[in-house]
């Protein structure tokens, strides 16, 4: 197979990202049994964190350890890249000793450019405009609970932030619709919501956009880098908090998910994360295995 990346979900065909979903979750059953399953033996990956982490370094490390590969941990402090090399020299130079490299970072032309350079596959483990891998763990546990997620439709409420930029990304490739509200001046990128146009519909209204909804999702209002603006956040998002009095305008089957972490009391209610129809730990658990089957694709 030629190289591939995984910046965003639109580097994989609707069809591969069905399979890729479907192989997750048979991967997981596999490990639930107790099958040991080696086929990346010899492998390394380089973990690149430009911004902390907590699920996504221990799911792609225990993922590699689990498919029988090694994981580096690499921060800034530890890298000539934190040092001023470029995006281009680091990305030879590691593509010469590993076989796949994991990056997290801020700027998303960056991780581009280090694809653009690297002879391995590269994966976009979040930037600030896309968190692929997250929603790869979502679209697997709702296919777990729900099945198919084609023809559904789902509720973004909160910042147009990069899991919005996914989730935008999720409705086109896995065929759901995808409504959007959030606070006037902080939307999604206007070119994706354009690309998205017949999937996606922005809104300032919550309730409207989770009326009937089979699936209600948010996450934090500040994320990393925008600490500076938590106050004046708070002011403009606490009508787009998810509580129980909004769940009760989505369908009666209706799912809550959040990418953690999260802040109870403000983007959603400890009443709603704590309660029947939140799915986030099980969300949180498919990180590993959906890396897994995404680790396994890229390398084989």
């Amino acid at each position: 197979m030629s190289l591939r990346h995984f910046l965003t979900l639109m580097d994989l065909s609707p069809d591969e990202l069905v399979g890729l979903i479907q192989r997750a979750i048979e991967l997981k059953a596999n490990h639930a049994r107790g099958q040991v399953h080696t086929p990346l033996n010899r492998k390394v990956m380089a973990m690149i964190f430009e911004k902390a982490s907590t699920r996504t370094r221990v799911s792609f490390e225990s993922g590699m350890s689990q498919l029988g590969g090694h994981a580096i941990f690499l921060s800034p402090n530890d890298t000539q890249l934190g040092r001023g090399e470029s995006v281009e020299d680091s990305a030879r130079a590691l593509s010469g000793m590993v076989d796949i490299i994991m990056v997290r970072t801020f700027e998303h032309d960056k991780i581009q450019r280090f694809a653009d350079a690297a002879s391995v596959p590269v994966i976009n483990a979040l930037t600030d405009l896309y968190h692929p891998c997250q929603l790869l763990a979502d679209v697997m546990t709702w296919v777990e609970q729900r099945g198919e997620i084609r023809g559904r439709t789902a509720a973004w409420i909160g910042d147009g932030n990069n899991m919005c930029h996914s989730w935008m990304n999720a409705a086109r490739q896995f065929d759901f619709k995808l409504r959007i509200a959030t606070p006037e001046g902080y939307g999604p990128d206007p070119d994706l919501l354009q690309a998205c146009a017949g999937q996606v519909e922005l809104m300032s209204d919550p309730q409207a956009a989770v009326a009937g909804a089979d699936l209600v999702v948010t996450d934090v209002w500040a994320s990393m880098g925008q600490e500076s603006e938590q106050a004046a956040r708070m002011a403009e998002f606490a009508p787009f908090q998810v509580n129980e009095t909004l769940m009760t305008q989505a369908g009666d089957n209706a799912l809550f998910m959040h990418c953690l972490p999260a802040h109870r009391g403000e983007e959603v209610s400890a009443g709603v994360i704590d309660g029947p129809q939140s799915v986030v730990w099980q969300e949180a658990a498919n990180r590993l295995h959906g890396q897994k089957a995404l680790l396994e694709f890229l390398l084989r």
